[in-house]
């Protein structure tokens, strides 16, 4: 599998691991319409790769993702709102279609889109320097990319609702005790402590690990056939009244 066309994703190899690397440093790792794109396509390769047992996604410089760079804005007309949206899916069940386990190491903040790739992935490691929050309502924005999905498994509703609706951002210490992140490490070891998590798990039975993690995977499925496209839709409508006011 090559993935030297990704220009936002820096990608490397070390044994059966493979490393996914957020590559915007200077904007914290903020997406814009071509590195989204990008998300879509990387995670839809990396089902087919059939030289990784594992894979780790993180971020380079100070920070995991921001989310959207707002001073890059995406499209505003609705053939292009249309396909902002209709990739925003595609992550996300490419995400879950990967048989491979995925870990995710939480290296500073990561907020809005950035904090759902966090959060999808099956084992998320957080630096102490992380910050976690869904903040599309900051914005103007219903949390519809995979909030709305992710958070009530993870924290449950009510906790997940005014996190949701508030867009607090957390530290890492705090998500670990809702049950946000399974690890709080040193800032200083994250990428020792996701390497040890990567290395145990291909070391362990392939067969019996991917076949676990499907199996855990239909609740998360299940919960986003039922709830992300009325998110998503609700964050459509958001964006075209934010569009309006232009």
């Amino acid at each position: 599998m090559d993935y030297g066309k990704y220009q936002y994703i820096r990608v490397d190899r070390v044994d059966r691991i493979l490393r996914l690397t957020l590559n915007r440093p200077d904007r914290l790792n903020a997406i814009i319409p071509e590195m989204h794109t990008e998300l879509a396509n990387i995670f839809y390769d990396i089902r087919f790769d059939q030289e990784a047992d594992v894979v780790t996604i993180t971020g380079a410089g100070r920070g995991f993702c921001a989310g959207a760079d707002l001073k890059e804005p995406f499209p505003s007309d609705q053939v292009g709102l249309d396909r902002i949206f209709t990739e925003a899916r595609e992550i996300l069940i490419n995400i879950l279609e990967i048989d491979k386990p995925i870990i995710s190491g939480v290296n500073g903040p990561a907020t809005g889109l950035g904090v759902t790739l966090a959060l999808f992935p099956d084992i998320v490691i957080a630096s102490d320097r992380a910050r976690l929050g869904d903040t599309h309502v900051k914005v103007g924005l219903a949390a519809g990319d995979g909030g709305a999905v992710i958070w009530p498994l993870l924290v449950g509703v009510n906790r997940a609702k005014e996190l949701l609706m508030t867009g607090r951002v957390i530290d890492a210490e705090e998500a670990l005790r809702i049950g946000l992140v399974n690890h709080v490490v040193p800032h200083d070891e994250l990428d020792e402590a996701v390497m040890k998590m990567a290395r145990e798990l291909c070391a362990g039975h392939k067969m019996a690990i991917q076949a676990s993690k499907k199996a855990v995977n239909l609740y998360l499925r299940w919960m986003l056939n039922q709830v992300f496209d009325y998110s998503c839709a609700l964050e459509y409508q958001c964006a075209l009244n934010m569009a309006s006011k232009r």
